[in-house]
């Protein structure tokens, strides 16, 4: 089994996990202040919500017309150029007086440059890796991402009230722009993994060939929807607990570190084939208890179990990069990249309309409840109460799930 030691000993992974690091700080910072901007604004938790992860819904447009890019671009210059979009974008959402109208229209943009970012990124680290190492890899960087997160959430809050959501947003925007500079400087020029020019029709014909597998198809619903689900319990923290939103964002990443550090690094190929199902059931069900609205520190427990299961997504990442053949894994990793986070958006805009007419911790727990059924559901279509990784060769695929993975 791969250690962390020999992790780090991989020529450009540092760079890579800083680059990538750097961008979780920036995009953690910049959504919390954002969000409370927007309902210090409006007083609308919808908008709060949408706010965080509205961005999310021009992804689906992005996977259907854009998607082919994440092959077929210079993986440096395109990882340059897109946190540098990033960069002047979120210090536009700066600006004095900016409408509400035009800071979704700016978000919207964003969704756009996001959607083939996922596959760029994750498509280059499945390059830099070898295929024995790319699932403690893909661990690594998701612990990255909590431990940043959680540093980002605690900073985030304490830079809101220190420098204002606006000063918050510019503090954002140069951590884009550190990023940007990181790419173009640490990482190593390389080749577009596929030959031919981006195009519509090509995105096209790979999605299509993508979703042509009934067993591919259950395991992109089954890291699309309950995904999505939660991220919208999480899009009502700072509605539900605007005095410590700050505080269950930090608890939500713990879990998730814990999480994905036991789920990459300890768990038997048996043991990884096995656990999806049941922590996507501990992804949803912490949250049902929210609606009676428990006290400050049963909610923080509850929200840090509940995240613990967001490292299903990585079984279930492995088990689709094990059906997937090599010259197609960048716009695989992207398309459920940009699935995840359109999701993530619809699950957002659920969970606000819920709390429009409800309350937010009502909207949790409801929005938890779907999470669990659809889990249940395509735990049914699977036909054995959970999905399986192949035992030979799919399409090219790669043979077995400890040789493969793919937030």
């Amino acid at each position: 089994m791969p250690t962390y030691r020999e992790l780090g000993r991989t020529p450009e992974f540092t760079s890579f996990f800083l680059v990538s690091s750097v961008q979780v700080a920036a995009a953690t910072v910049s959504g919390l202040a954002l969000a409370t901007l927007v309902f210090a604004a409006t007083g609308s938790p919808l908008l709060s919500a949408l706010s965080m992860f509205g961005s999310s819904f021009t992804q689906v447009i992005g996977a259907s017309l854009l998607m082919s890019a994440a092959d077929r671009l210079p993986p440096r210059a395109a990882t340059t150029a897109i946190a540098a979009a990033f960069a002047v974008s979120t210090a536009l959402l700066a600006a004095p007086g900016l409408p509400v109208g035009a800071v979704f229209a700016v978000l919207l943009c964003q969704g756009l440059v996001a959607s083939v970012g996922g596959g760029v990124r994750y498509g280059l680290l499945n390059e830099i890796l070898p295929k024995d190492r790319y699932l403690l890899g893909r661990s690594v960087l998701n612990m990255g991402v909590g431990t940043t997160q959680i540093c980002g959430f605690a900073v985030g809050g304490v830079l809101v009230t220190a420098l204002s959501p606006r000063g918050t947003l510019l503090a954002g925007a140069a951590l884009y722009a550190a990023a940007a500079a990181l790419a173009r400087l640490r990482l190593t020029r390389r080749p577009p993994r596929a030959e031919g020019r981006p195009s519509v029709t090509e995105t096209w014909r790979v999605n299509s060939r993508l979703w042509a597998s009934g067993s591919r198809r259950r395991l992109y619903l089954g890291l699309w929807v309950p995904n999505g689900l939660i991220v919208g319990c999480e899009s009502l923290f700072v509605p539900y607990a605007p005095e410590h939103a700050g505080l269950l964002f930090a608890a939500a990443a713990v879990g998730m570190l814990a999480g994905d550090t036991v789920t990459g690094r300890f768990l038997t190929a048996s043991w990884r084939r096995r656990l999806p199902v049941p922590l996507l059931l501990l992804l949803a069900g912490p949250y049902l208890p929210l609606a009676l609205h428990p006290a400050l520190p049963l909610a923080v427990a509850a929200v840090a179990l509940a995240s613990v299961g967001y490292a299903a997504g990585l079984l279930q990442q492995e088990q689709l990069m094990a059906r997937t053949p090599d010259a197609m894994t960048g716009q695989a990793l992207g398309l459920h990249s940009s699935g995840m986070l359109t999701f993530q958006g619809i699950g957002a805009a659920v969970a606000g309309t819920v709390a429009q007419r409800t309350s937010p911790g009502t909207a949790m727990a409801l929005t938890a409840a779907a999470s669990i059924a659809v889990t249940l559901a395509l735990a049914l279509m699977a036909g054995s109460g959970r999905i399986r990784g192949p035992r030979r060769p799919v399409e090219g695929g790669r043979t077995t799930p400890r040789q493969v993975s793919g937030v």
